[in-house]
């Protein structure tokens, strides 16, 4: 399971978490399942709640037509409490628990949206009143629910985004951009930031402990707006990019942050290179296990080749002691990407060994280079 997998992971498990109303940490033995089949084992979850819900939810339902609304909402208040209103709301028609939620008190509709049917939240959205889905969202920031906002962030519209990022903090940008629903929309949220903003956002992820959620934003995130993150992240002091490499080194967050540090120019490139856990033997060889593990070496190579001399021979031993499978898929992956100016610096560091297991495979291609390299 490569990075940005096991960070999609995360998420979704946590998601699951919430729909089956458990414990965070409850189903941690989920950690290591695909993405894509726990998000389909979250949807299935949440037919088999919310479509099958007690018979009494929907009588409630069905007797919120026979009233007004401000009544409605007066009996969600007294009789029922936020579950059973959140609850009770997604077996209503759209505009109907709107209209009801639009004479609720925002600290009442915030907890019950917790309770929502995930899949009504679009049409309710749609329909509420710009000025309350705002006061909305930021009840939920200050809730520290960022599962529910990242239920709602999705389906809110453009002008509602610009009122509502200003008013949540850094740390809760980072946690809702992470769990969101629907990834398609948070390259649109990242660039309603501004680079200002979003440069706070990253400066906050160091001091918060939030370098993953940082790292998956960027990996749902494309073209110009990942390079932004990319960036901003190399600008931050090197203390924080030396957490940075801690936390990615502790989690085995290798494969998503690569492809982050291959997007830098190359005064970044080396500013990356020159911090001291880059040196550490260990780390280096933990580097290149993850980077054959992923597949990762197009996005590598470049960094390997900003590294000092005695990181780069550490990267050539481990590189010459791979299984031939490995040195084999290393050397088509150079091919297809014309890779090898970069490469052949790194085999010419290589054990004399390494250098000739490397020659005699069938998918070293540069014919006429190794006997500039065997000296």
């Amino acid at each position: 399971m490569n990075g940005s997998e096991a960070l999609q992971c995360r998420a979704e498990v946590l998601k699951i978490e919430r729909v089956l109303a458990v414990a965070p940490g409850t189903l941690s033995f989920l950690d290591g399942r695909s993405a894509a089949d726990l998000r389909r084992f979250r949807e299935q979850a949440v037919a088999a709640l919310f479509d099958r819900a007690p018979d009494m939810i929907d009588r409630i339902a069905a007797a919120t037509r026979l009233v007004p609304a401000t009544v409605s909402a007066a009996i969600a208040q007294k009789a029922l409490g936020p579950r059973l209103a959140g609850a009770v709301a997604g077996r209503m028609e759209p505009a109907r628990a709107a209209a009801v939620i639009d004479r609720l008190p925002v600290a009442f509709t915030a907890e019950a949206c917790a309770h929502l049917d995930p899949r009504r939240i679009p049409g309710i959205v749609d329909r509420l009143d710009e000025d309350l889905l705002v006061r909305i969202a930021v009840a939920l920031a200050g809730r520290g629910d960022h599962l529910t906002m990242g239920r709602f962030v999705g389906h809110v519209r453009d002008s509602a985004l610009l009122r509502i990022i200003p008013r949540v903090d850094d740390a809760a940008v980072l946690r809702t951009g992470f769990l969101i629903d629907r990834r398609d929309r948070l390259g649109r949220v990242v660039e309603l930031m501004g680079q200002e903003r979003l440069a706070r956002v990253v400066a906050a992820a160091s001091g918060a402990g939030l370098w993953p959620e940082t790292l998956a934003v960027a990996g749902m995130v494309t073209g110009e707006r990942r390079t932004q993150i990319a960036e901003l992240t190399a600008d931050r002091p090197r203390a924080e990019l030396a957490s940075l490499v801690s936390t990615v080194a502790a989690e085995g967050l290798w494969a998503e942050l690569l492809p982050l540090v291959a997007l830098l120019d190359d005064d970044r490139l080396r500013t990356v290179a020159a911090l001291p856990a880059l040196r550490d033997p260990e780390l280096l060889a933990d580097v290149v296990r993850a980077v054959v593990a992923s597949g990762l070496w197009g996005a590598f190579l470049p960094l390997a080749d900003a590294l000092p001399t005695a990181s780069r021979t550490v990267i050539a031993a481990t590189a010459a002691g791979l299984p031939e499978a490995d040195l084999t898929e290393l050397l088509l992956d150079v091919e297809r990407r014309n890779l090898w100016e970069l490469v052949l610096p790194l085999i010419e560091t290589m054990p004399e060994s390494g250098k000739a297991r490397v020659f005699t495979l069938p998918a070293f291609r540069p014919t006429g280079r190794a006997e500039g390299l065997t000296g």
